[in-house]
């Protein structure tokens, strides 16, 4: 079966950039981090191809020897090739070292916490043992959203065992080096030119395990539990923001950091306005008296009332803009943006004796009845009659 060209893998063309091919492999290696697709041998697969691709083209000699032999430099024994990608026979190396290396993450094992810490989680150094993140999804109204508020949320957690204090092991009882892993945390596997390290799933990596589980916790040293925390949410705020709560995720095993909780917001949509990023806009329908004599509009805002001064001869979908009336901005302290009012000029659809004749008087005086376009409209439309 035909090997795989790498810049093909990568998505890149053969002249590439080092910064190019960086920006390509990130890209691949998120996509297909074990992390983000936990099973899915196939994925796994190519997590581990495009990180040996990513690992012969950022190399300027190990490039050049595979633009020239193609595979065959790392794979023949003799001849004018050289015999592995550092020029002496070598396997390539773990492909999260790879992933450690390009996205500046120190630490870890076979994966785990690292994609965690990259988008967010893990927190403190992303060991194995650190608890989860976890999300809550709040939903909350655009008044609020505009002035801010705090909420009380309720939730399950796993807690720190009361009976071990969390360190799985039952009161009297001792730590024992892991039978798995020896004592190193991890257990390393051989996939062709490539070893592969993961986590001890005996020990989750502590290297060691416990001689007599908790009774309460079976060994676990966390235990679910009812949680409530107050959330503060700032003023601007809109739906997708995440909020952060630290430590306030799910319990560490044997002294592990605790996990943080992320409150990702929903802003329910408003029955009178709309927003667009720090914007409301709002319609209103007006009687055409109102629009054709002019006057003053008292308007709704999110912080009260406001009122708008409306010229005689107003046209059906005029905007007047409310400065300072819209959303706080969460960007730009201090900024506050605008409230856009659209105006929409109501015609009656019934009247009495007494309107129509006033209507029809009207009409016949201001010279309507012979001319019911504006002139400008029908001097460009004359052609078409």
């Amino acid at each position: 079966m035909a090997e795989e060209n790498y810049y093909t893998l990568l998505g890149v063309e053969k002249g590439a950039t080092e910064e190019e091919l960086k920006k390509a492999y990130r890209k691949k290696a998120v996509q297909f981090h074990p992390d983000k697709n936990p099973g899915n041998k196939e994925a796994e697969e190519m997590f581990k191809k495009v990180s040996e691709a990513y690992e012969v083209l950022k190399d300027p000699q190990k490039r050049a020897a595979y633009d020239q032999y193609g595979h065959r430099a790392f794979t023949q024994q003799g001849g004018a090739g050289p015999r592995g990608p550092g020029g002496g026979g070598g396997g390539f190396h773990d492909p999260f070292d790879i992933f450690r290396e390009v996205f500046g993450q120190q630490g870890g094992g076979g994966g785990g916490g690292i994609f965690d810490q990259m988008f967010g989680g893990g927190g403190g150094g992303g060991s194995d043992r650190d608890g989860s993140d976890l999300r809550y999804d709040l939903e909350i109204t655009l008044e609020d959203a505009a002035k801010g508020v705090e909420k009380e949320i309720s939730f399950r957690r796993l807690h720190a065992c009361e009976r071990c204090d969390g360190s799985g092991a039952e009161p009297g009882s001792k730590k024992v080096t892991c039978p798995t892993c020896r004592g190193a945390g991890q257990i390393r596997r051989s996939g062709g030119i490539i070893t592969f390290a993961q986590t001890c799933p005996t020990c989750g990596g502590a290297g060691q395990k416990v001689e007599k589980p908790c009774t309460a916790c079976r060994g676990e040293g966390r235990t679910p539990k009812a949680a409530k925390v107050n959330v503060r949410i700032p003023a601007g705020v809109d739906t997708g923001t995440r909020l952060r709560s630290s430590g306030n995720g799910e319990a560490g095993l044997a002294g592990g950091q605790n996990g943080d909780l992320y409150i990702v917001l929903n802003v329910k949509d408003h029955e009178l306005f709309e927003r667009q990023e720090d914007d409301l806009f709002c319609e209103i329908p007006i009687k055409f008296t109102l629009a054709t004599l002019g006057g003053t509009l008292e308007v709704p805002t999110l912080f009260g009332k406001a009122t708008v001064k409306v010229p005689a001869g107003t046209q059906s979908g005029t905007t007047f803009r409310l400065r300072g009336k819209g959303m706080p901005s969460l960007r730009q302290r201090g900024h506050q943006g605008d409230q856009l009012v659209r105006v929409h000029v109501e015609v009656p659809t019934t009247l009495t004796s007494a309107q129509r004749k006033m209507l029809e008087d009207f009409a016949k005086e201001s010279g309507d009845a012979e001319h019911p376009t504006s002139e400008s409209w029908f001097a460009k439309a004359k052609k078409f009659f």
